[in-house]
């Protein structure tokens, strides 16, 4: 990505009185108007490989310094915050249920319903998602086209350090009830996550569908059908189960995407 706005981000990160200059200021709201639209995101995939762009990163985080508290009011809803929330979902193509919240600098792609639910700054929700009640979406997070986030699902953010990969889930991937993806794990397309299942840097995922386990971390390989599992570890006051997940299997290639995620998992008994 080459932009012009990105070596100013640079300076000014690494001198913050630059931030009382008014066009300074302008140059970051700019960014995240533009991270808003989806004209920028803070990571993408360029040749099959995901891309973090650390500058705008960095814009949000300067974004917060040159805000100033105030009240805002969502018909009887009362806040007090720097970051605005979005509006013109209208025009933008998507359904948001009352109680559904996104603040202004996420982009929310047309299709995509938000349930009662939270989306922040600097997230990427793409085409036709489905963001279920209670579920949030962090900080910075990339979500795919066509992924159902279910209830209570929790997709942790990250802004700082800025060299962190943000969460990414790909297209058409099911994330079951109540699971949480944090610290940047990335969870490859049509990967199906039963509920309950936690994914964090340093949780080990086991595919074990071979004669032999082969463990991950941090990723979730594409077509995973996956469920929370265990295994023992040697402490030392004994030995203790540690929560672990486990692949079972793969989703098929020819299944029809939107209608086989259920079937998906209730085929390998898994619950939703």
């Amino acid at each position: 990505m080459n932009d012009q706005r990105q070596p100013i981000i640079e300076q000014v990160w690494n001198d913050r009185t630059l931030l009382k200059d008014e066009s300074i200021k302008t140059i970051i709201r700019s960014i995240i108007n533009d991270l808003d639209k989806g004209q920028l995101r803070v990571a993408e995939k360029i040749n099959n490989t995901w891309q973090v762009n650390e500058w705008l990163k960095k814009a949000v985080l300067l974004y917060f310094p040159i805000q100033d508290m105030k009240v805002m009011n969502e018909g009887p809803i009362e806040y007090y915050d720097k970051i605005p929330l979005k509006k013109n979902y209208i025009d933008a193509g998507v359904r948001a249920v009352p109680g559904a919240i996104a603040r202004y600098g996420a982009y929310i792609a047309n299709s995509v319903i938000l349930m009662p639910s939270f989306v922040n700054i600097g997230a990427y929700v793409d085409v036709g998602t489905m963001v279920d009640t209670w579920a949030t979406v962090g900080s910075c997070a990339q979500i795919g086209k066509h992924v159902h986030l279910s209830g209570g699902v929790g997709i942790g953010g990250v802004l700082e350090p800025v060299q962190a990969a943000p969460v990414i889930i790909e297209d058409n991937c099911f994330i079951g009830s109540r699971c949480i993806v944090v610290e940047g794990v990335h969870v490859a397309s049509e990967a199906v996550l039963g509920a309950n299942v936690v994914l964090t840097q340093s949780t080990k995922v086991i595919d074990v569908t071979g004669t032999e386990p082969k463990e991950y971390k941090g990723f979730v390989p594409e077509r995973s059908v996956v469920i929370p599992g265990s295994y023992e570890k040697n402490f030392a006051a004994g030995k203790y189960s540690v929560s672990c997940a486990l692949i079972i299997g793969k989703r098929k290639e020819s299944t029809d995407k939107k209608t086989s995620l259920n079937d998906t998992l209730r085929d390998f008994n898994v619950p939703v």
